[in-house]
């Protein structure tokens, strides 16, 4: 075992004599430099990413969430002040589900139902009124969450100090309300009317006019917009106009993005928005039969008199019964020279169609629309490089948008030199157009990662390459072989030497113990 490791240390220990000063200044630097970045590497390779956990905690709620995850053994750190608690990336969305089933943290809102665990004789009235108030604000932010669109809400309520005197007058209350809504849900004037009246109705003493309520775009919702004055009614059609134009051109520039490139479509859009709101009643006749322009008959009335007698006939038209508005009369007279008369009375009533009609117009018609839409072409400075049947099929898209937009009740089918009119296409090349920079893809392997994998396998290669310099300058060096001079020593004169001893007492060993003689011999052919 000595030997072999004589025999792997020896050569080690020969290089190393063999090196000057400064290539074992280098080697050993080299060596420590490189024990140094495995260090840090492996250092920063298994250091666990921590995000934060929650924000803006108190310290008691800080206290029960560490104590939480410490029993858990789950690693965690605490900034900001005690306010922040972070624990590992790859645990903090099962750790939010855990904690909030087993209540943690406590949001350290008052209810109610305080009173009834905590109330006690000792309470002083401050303590109390201090209580009241929070749990006021926590029941009314609890109301505000169960109306549709809200996720959360967050009130603030000012109660007004009571005066020392009677006949001091009590001063009004106000309320400020944060509400956390849902991206894209868009309020009735009836529950903005809602929220209004639930919060001064719940809060003694408090007029809508103290009330503010807002969401977390810092978007107002005010309880005078329901007014129909002027300049509401100007801002909700200035809105009106600005979302049928953007909903318009989102509609072009996402055809046309796809078809020429995102960055090489610019699109425009002007629409001429009719709020005209109209109500009117109809009261139309017409009739059943509209070929013959007939009604139904319902009632039919013939009359036949027939007089004999010297004197003259009797005159006028007998009375018809009056059963329906349209009447058709026919009425026939005969005379004779001796006095006798005959008169036939036919009488048939019609009934009609009546139609009420109580119309109400939409205040919203497109009354007017324009789209300008400029096109880089492949080639920004060659506007030859879109053909030209490219541009009449951008026109004729944009000409069915305008067509079919359009309200047709007034202005009726668009010709196409109408259509012409409304849309511009302009083919050039973008000079004021923003160059994104691209980013570089985000990797799961930092970026120093490499750039110490990198100087690693320079400094084994440096390594590599002293050792192997220094390899072939000893090749290259001559060996002086040195010359003994060979004495012969006298065959009569026999000195004892302790080789001599060894080969006696080798013969005398073969002789009286082969078999010993014999694994000895084994034991040194196996080292050589």
């Amino acid at each position: 075992m000595k030997e072999n490791m004589n025999k792997f240390f020896n050569p080690l220990k020969e290089y190393w004599t063999n090196r000057s000063k400064k290539q074992k200044t280098v080697l050993v630097s080299g060596i420590l430099l490189l024990l140094l970045m495995v260090s840090f590497a492996t250092y920063f390779l298994t250091k666990e990413n921590l995000v934060p956990l929650y924000s803006n905690l108190s310290p008691s709620e800080t206290g029960q969430i560490k104590e939480t995850l410490d029993s858990k053994g789950i690693t965690s750190e605490i900034s900001d002040g005690g306010k922040t608690i972070s624990v590992p990336e790859n645990v903090v969305d099962s750790l939010k589900v855990e904690l909030a089933a087993e209540g943690i943290p406590n949001t350290g809102s008052i209810d109610y139902s305080f009173f009834s665990q905590n109330a006690s004789f000792g309470m002083t009235d401050n303590e109390f009124n201090v209580m009241k108030l929070d749990a006021m604000q926590t029941e009314i932010s609890n109301l505000i969450k169960g109306i549709d669109g809200i996720n959360d809400a967050n009130v603030m309520i000012t109660l007004p100090s009571k005066g020392v005197f009677v006949s001091d007058e009590a001063g009004e209350a106000s309320a400020s309300i944060v509400l956390n809504t849902k991206p894209g849900y868009n309020f009735s004037e009836s529950q903005i009317k809602g929220l209004y009246t639930l919060v001064a109705k719940s809060v003694p003493n408090l007029p809508t006019d103290n009330i503010v309520i807002t969401n977390q775009n810092f978007e107002y919702f005010d309880l005078n917009s329901t007014t129909n004055n002027a300049g509401d009614t100007f801002t909700a059609q200035n809105n009106v106009k600005k979302q049928v134009e953007k909903d318009i051109q989102r509609q072009v520039q996402q055809m046309l993005g796809t078809l020429m490139g995102q960055n090489k479509v610019m699109v425009s859009v002007t629409a001429d928005i009719d709020f005209t709101q109209e109500n009117r009643e109809e009261n139309l006749v017409t009739p059943v039969d509209e070929e013959n322009m007939k009604g139904i008959e319902v009632s039919a009335q013939n009359i036949s008199e027939t007089y004999t007698g010297g004197s003259a006939a009797a005159e006028g038209t007998p009375a018809a019964e009056d059963q329906a508005d349209t009447t058709t009369t026919n009425t026939e007279t005969t005379t004779s020279g001796s006095g006798d008369s005959e008169k036939i009375d036919n009488t048939i009533n019609y009934e009609v169609n009546r139609i009420k009609k109580q119309i109400v117009e939409s205040p919203y018609k497109i009354r007017d629309l324009g789209i300008q839409v400029m096109v880089e072409p492949p080639t920004a400075d060659d506007p030859s490089s879109l053909s030209q049947d490219s541009v009449d099929d951008i026109t004729n898209m944009l000409g069915t948008i305008v067509r079919t937009s359009i309200d047709k009740t007034e202005t009726g089918t668009l010709s196409d030199a109408d259509l012409q009119s409304k849309i511009a296409v302009s083919v050039q090349q973008f000079n004021g157009k923003t160059t994104a920079s691209s980013e570089t893809a985000s990797t799961s392997i930092p970026w120093w990662v490499y750039a110490v994998g990198g100087v690693l396998l320079a400094v084994i290669g440096l390594l590599i390459f002293l050792f192997v310099r220094g390899r072939k300058k000893k090749a290259a060096e001559p060996e002086e072989e040195i010359i003994s001079p060979v004495s012969i020593p006298d065959v009569n004169d026999e000195v004892e030497s302790e080789g001599t001893l060894r080969r006696k007492q080798l013969e005398k060993m073969a002789k009286d113990k082969p078999e010993d003689f014999a694994k000895l011999l084994r034991t040194w052919i196996t080292e050589e």
